[in-house]
């Protein structure tokens, strides 16, 4: 079907309908070459703006159309917005998909609602109920992090990410002439495009974002290492540089598989992938590594410029069950860090709950413990325990790391 509708709409009713996440979408769904550019930017560009599309819908449609209908409502109103395409190429490109669809019952709804659809009278509504829905940001994580930043909380949640984070071990100077921003690493580039090749299969460059970059700087050079919750193990194989060997930990085969898939790709011969759970104690592991790495479970709010189907399904109450899980693993692997070891825990939220909250719970009940300042090359904010990244200053990333001495 060459109808330019029809990839995006397939990908997001997998998203949207399935559960689906955008990325594994779109690595499994075939898409036409000749369409492949617009499609991922449709995806993404739906997606981002969910929230307002779907207020558009509601401005202007007497009752909600089903699922399939709204996809393709949402598609259509992203290409008159936000990418300026004529109305009645938007018109008859929607209906056209509609009929091809069997759906032709619904073409002259559709037909309807976007002729007489007006941007201008798309009101928002004020204050934080109006910013969650521009950022495409859960009502409650605006209202937290207003608490926390007062009015800077508009640019965290509107920051975009800056693009494709590369980091190279090799061959960099093959991609130099490419828009680029450098970032505060080395060998981490930021491009505007960036299509794999050859290269990342020879294991010369891989894709990491720079909040897991600036985590893995911080940790401090050691012999032996655990990392927790490693897959897809890219922080274990950036680790494997400055450390002896690289324990890395994840609870299914088939995440264990990932990390083993990653470090062949990429020659770290020092990393050993193991299937096992972090909440359940090994005594053979007791006092073994000079640093462990809990990169917990957590909302994901810091990487939501990078993942925009994240906030989908997003409510307040998840939280709850989450910072059992975080200290649930926290306590278990402290007991793996040796006297006067190193024990650090990150996430890639921006909630202080998350963050802050569950570190000051765990030293609360670990007196063996003690908090160490740190500091990254990449702009932070320091917090009483250890340092968040914020998206308007660290090149859209939203992550967080403390580090814990056992004294």
């Amino acid at each position: 079907m060459t109808n330019p509708f029809y990839d995006p709409y397939r990908i997001l009713a997998r998203v949207y309908g399935d559960g689906a996440h955008l990325k594994i979408a779109l690595a499994e769904e075939p898409i036409e070459d000749l369409h492949r550019a617009r499609t991922v930017k449709t995806v993404y560009g739906v997606l981002e703006h969910d929230g307002y599309l779907a207020l558009c819908i509601r401005t202007f449609a007497e009752k909600s159309p089903k699922a399939a209908v709204r996809i393709v409502l949402k598609i259509a109103l992203y290409h008159l917005i936000f990418l300026g395409k004529p109305r009645y190429m938007v018109t008859d490109t929607a209906v056209d998909l509609l009929k091809k669809m069997g759906k032709g019952g619904m073409a002259g709804f559709v037909n309807a609602f976007l002729r007489r659809f007006d941007a201008e009278k798309v009101i928002l509504p004020a204050g934080d109920e109006g910013l969650s829905i521009e950022s495409n940001f859960p009502l409650f994580a605006v209202k937290m992090l207003r608490e926390t930043y007062g009015e800077r909380v508009r640019d965290i949640v509107l920051a975009k990410s800056r693009g494709v984070s590369v980091r190279f071990v090799r061959g960099m100077e093959r991609y130099s002439g490419r828009e680029h921003i450098d970032t505060p690493f080395e060998g981490l580039k930021i491009f505007k495009n960036f299509a794999r090749d050859e290269g990342f299969d020879r294991g010369e460059y891989t894709f990491q974002s720079v909040g897991s970059v600036a985590i893995c700087d911080i940790v401090e050079p050691c012999e032996n290492l655990l990392d927790a919750c490693a897959a897809p193990g890219g922080k274990s194989v950036l680790l494997a540089e400055k450390c002896g060997r690289v324990t890395a930990c994840e609870l299914h085969a088939h995440r264990v598989a990932l990390i083993q898939s990653y470090c062949a790709r990429m020659g770290a011969e020092n990393v050993i992938a193991v299937e096992k759970d972090s909440t359940a104690f090994d005594p053979a592991w007791e006092g073994a590594f000079d640093g462990v790495l809990c990169d917990a479970p957590c909302s994901g709010l810091g990487t939501v410029a990078e993942n925009p189907d994240l906030p989908l399904n997003k409510k307040e109450e998840d939280r709850a069950g989450l910072q059992e899980t975080q200290l649930g693993i926290l306590s278990n692997c402290a007991r793996y860090v040796k006297k006067g070891g190193a024990l650090y825990y990150s996430t890639c939220s921006l909630l202080p709950c998350e963050n802050e909250g569950t570190v000051a719970a765990f030293l609360r009940g670990h007196k063996e413990f003690a908090a160490e300042p740190v500091s990254s090359p990449l702009e932070h904010e320091k917090t009483v325990h250890g340092v968040q990244f914020l998206p308007d200053k660290a090149f859209g990333a939203g992550f967080y790391i403390a580090k814990m001495r056992r004294v």
